[in-house]
């Protein structure tokens, strides 16, 4: 299937076009990949950056969060195009196959804004994806979460991390995996051995993804914040004072978020919130078929900018809740940043640090616009 760009002056560096086999062997591509041939880093636009990503000193709380950079070849693209938080694509504690290709398509709601509102109609009856990418970008992220062995990731880990400039950190990112016969225990405790493994890389700070279905198809951990607040608790009788983030999706019910927020912050287990992932939505054709081939994949996780109002809304959520409780909590606004504008309106919701996932693939020069806005 040809795929058909509707956008001039681009070049996304994960290739949508290939495999995620070929991306991770291949890439980055586009402005990464020639930043990474000059070995330099593209000079920085002038402005007021300086702050701080979960005690760490950065230039400017402004990244990519997990997903699109695979490896450290793409962690350091992302550093030297100016990025100074650069998430390590989420790892596991042992290999993970990708969803077969294709895993990404161009995602066309029907609304008049291009959004998707959480609990609408239009999430079970079917959003519009095929090949055609255009603005505002919206896209399907149908990967399954894959991973390296750790005995790849954790040598490629420590390259990624020191390949940080001064006011840049390296963000890993890390799942527990459930298999067949697996115990809720076992469970909790493969969560505990991927951190392990994560802070014996050197991190100085890790993210745990309770966002994408951990437990089965569409089931995700996020939406079962008691389950959470035990992992978390066994994750940090491993990773000691290392500061610890969780990745969450939306969570519709204020009483839920804030079960989330006192079962894991309430008990001095969790440092931050990263929040949105993406927003489930059953994707279709032209006709109305599944758009992605293979069982289990008639819905999809949707990221870009349909998701913008999603996300601000969970950040300003969570910021409430951060003040009504007296609580201390980093949140990293993500979802459907694609401007200047768009980081501006984030941190003026409570966000202390902001990604781009989607609007970074489709804009190396994000984070520079980003910096020359300031």
């Amino acid at each position: 299937m040809a795929y058909r760009w509707n956008m001039s002056d681009f070049e996304p560096f994960y290739d949508v076009n290939r495999t995620y086999e070929d991306n991770y062997a291949q890439g980055p591509f586009g402005a990464f990949a020639e930043t990474l041939k000059s070995g330099t880093a593209v000079e920085e636009e002038s402005g007021k950056t300086g702050g701080s990503f979960l005690g760490q000193p950065v230039n400017l709380a402004f990244g990519i969060p997990a997903g699109p950079l695979l490896n450290s070849r793409y962690t350091t693209a992302a550093f030297r195009m100016g990025f100074d938080l650069a998430t390590y694509k989420t790892v596991r504690s042992r290999a993970w196959g990708c969803n077969p290709f294709p895993n990404v398509l161009a995602v066309h709601p029907a609304s008049t804004d291009g959004s998707l509102t959480p609990g609408s109609a239009e999430l079970d009856e079917g959003v519009l994806a095929d090949t055609n990418y255009e603005q505002p970008i919206s896209i399907s992220n149908s990967f399954g979460v894959p991973s390296q062995e750790p005995d790849v990731w954790q040598p490629d880990m420590r390259a990624a991390i020191a390949a940080a400039a001064p006011g840049q950190v390296l963000v890993p990112s890390f799942q527990g995996s459930r298999v067949e016969g697996m115990s809720e225990e076992d469970y909790i405790a493969d969560h505990a051995t991927t951190a392990r493994l994560v802070k014996e890389t050197g991190a100085k700070l890790m993210v745990m993804n309770t966002s994408c279905p951990n437990e089965g198809h569409n089931r995700l951990l996020c939406h079962n914040p008691l389950l959470v607040g035990r992992i978390t608790e066994a994750v940090k009788n491993e990773i000691g004072d290392t500061p610890l983030m969780i990745k969450l999706a939306f969570i519709p019910s204020d009483d839920d978020l804030e079960l989330m927020v006192r079962s894991t912050v309430g008990r001095g287990t969790v440092q931050g919130f990263s929040t949105i992932n993406t927003i489930s939505a059953r994707l279709v054709d032209k006709d109305g078929n599944q758009a992605l081939p293979g069982a289990g994949r008639d819905r999809s996780g949707v990221c870009g900018s349909a998701i913008r109002g999603a996300g601000l809304e969970m950040v300003r959520r969570l910021a409430a809740l951060r003040e009504r409780l007296g609580l201390d909590f980093a949140i990293n606004g993500v979802g459907g940043v694609v401007s200047p504008e768009d980081y501006a309106a984030y941190k003026a919701a409570g966000a202390d640090s902001v990604m781009s996932a989607t609007g970074a693939m489709w804009d190396a020069e994000l984070a520079h616009k980003i910096k020359a806005s300031l």
